[in-house]
Parts: C-alpha cells; sequence; structure tokens
C-alpha cells in the first residue's frame, strides 16, 4: 500500500487498518500513555446509553469502545469498514458489521444514538459522513464523536505538535508492519480542526444543540449534538 494521503482515498486507509488491526489497540494504548482508556469512559458518560436504545458505534474498529458502551444494556452494534479491524475484535462478542460510513447499510431512524471514537478524521468527507449518520439516527437522538482536537494551553499545544509526528512514526516503526500507516495517522491529527470549527460542520450536516468538552487539556474533544426532533422541524 502507498502511503495514505490526506486525502483519505477510502481503499487505502481501510488497507492501511487491516496491516495494523492485530496491534492496533496496543500500540493505541502505548500512544496515549493510557488516556485512551479513561477517553472511552467519559465518553461513554456522555453518550449515557440506556437499556433498551440501540447505539451504533461507527468505525469501532476491533470493537473495544462498543464493550465500554453497551454497559448500561443498551445494543451496541459495532461497525467499521476495515474487515481485519473486526475480525481483530470478533472475541469481543458484540455484534459486527462491516460498514462504509459514506452509505450506511441502515434504514432510516434505526437508531437511538450513533457514536465515534478517534475515528471521524478517517472519513473521506466529514460533513457527508455527519449527513450520512443522520439520516439513520431517529429525530431527537444523539451523535457523540471523541477526536483529536487542539490543545488550549499554548505551551501544552506546542509539545504536542512538535512531538506527536515523531511519536508516532517511532511507534510505527518498532511496532507494525506498516509504519507508513502511523506517518498517516500522525499528519490527519496534526490537520484537524479545531474544537470550534469541528462543531461548526457538525452544525452544518443538520445537528443541532452542538457542544464539546475538552479532555486531556483539549488533546481530545469530545462533541455531543442532537437530531432535530419532528416538531422541531421548520
Amino acid at each position: 500500500m502507498s502511503r495514505a494521503s490526506l486525502d483519505k482515498d477510502p481503499h487505502e486507509v481501510a488497507a492501511m487498518f487491516d496491516d495494523v488491526a492485530d496491534g492496533y489497540d496496543r500500540a493505541n494504548s502505548f500512544m496515549t500513555f493510557g488516556f485512551d482508556r479513561r477517553w472511552r469512559t467519559i465518553t461513554g458518560r456522555v453518550l449515557d446509553a440506556k437499556r433498551g436504545e440501540k447505539v451504533l458505534d461507527l468505525a469501532a474498529g476491533t470493537g473495544v469502545s462498543t464493550v465500554e458502551y453497551a454497559r448500561n444494556g443498551a445494543w451496541c452494534l459495532a461497525a467499521d469498514f476495515s474487515v481485519g479491524m473486526l475480525k481483530a475484535g470478533k472475541h469481543r462478542g458484540v455484534p459486527m458489521v462491516a460498514a462504509d460510513a459514506m452509505k450506511l447499510p441502515f434504514a432510516d431512524e434505526s437508531f437511538d444514538a450513533v457514536t465515534i471514537s478517534l475515528a471521524l478524521r478517517n472519513f473521506v468527507d466529514t460533513k457527508a459522513a455527519l449527513t450520512e449518520i443522520a439520516r439513520v439516527v431517529k429525530p431527537g437522538g444523539r451523535l457523540v464523536i471523541c477526536e483529536v482536537s487542539t490543545p488550549t494551553f499554548p505551551p501544552i499545544r506546542f509539545l504536542h505538535r512538535k512531538f506527536i509526528a515523531k511519536l508516532l512514526t517511532w511507534v510505527g516503526a518498532r511496532t507494525s508492519s506498516n509504519p507508513e500507516a502511523y506517518s498517516y495517522l500522525a499528519e490527519s491529527m496534526l490537520a484537524w480542526p479545531d474544537q470550534r470549527t469541528l462543531g461548526e460542520i457538525i452544525a452544518s450536516a443538520g445537528w443541532t444543540e452542538v457542544e464539546w468538552l475538552n479532555l486531556t487539556f483539549g488533546v481530545v474533544a469530545i462533541h455531543r449534538a442532537k437530531k432535530p426532533s419532528v416538531n422541531s422541524r421548520p
């Protein structure tokens, strides 16, 4: 596979994640100094999935996040366009399906909530994907996104931008059969919009009540939004 560019060719990105699937969760925990577990826990609290609800965990990878979100009894489906990632997580015992965020294989208004963890930046068209996600969410349903963001404290922002690419390149060279994949991940993190800009993109896709919560000084942020209810539509 050639190095995936920020044009995010879907086939290249899927192949990239297929290549790194077996060791991805371990590498992710190492790269985040274990903060990924705390971010999942907080994302689960914001999502607040309840028994009887149907939740789509989109770009779920191996399903580690899906397990977290199902703890309170909600039915949670892990979906990802990397079949390799899904296969690597089949032992988790959660329902899984191969799916492309740009054309989801679900009926309109199928889910009470959709969540995406550290993967929205890999979609080929962010706004189009968010619009498609809204199609499969019930009126009044929820969107919760945990994604890399822009640190709010200038010294941390400087260190983050200066060292993140070096760290990911180092990890990729030592742990992966596809080191270029980690260079792509570093580039996608540095090119990703800040909290407010992402919030504006979410709103432009038709979601309302958009708000965000910074975690770890803004290294990541959780964005939450709602699909307009039937009564609130013009």
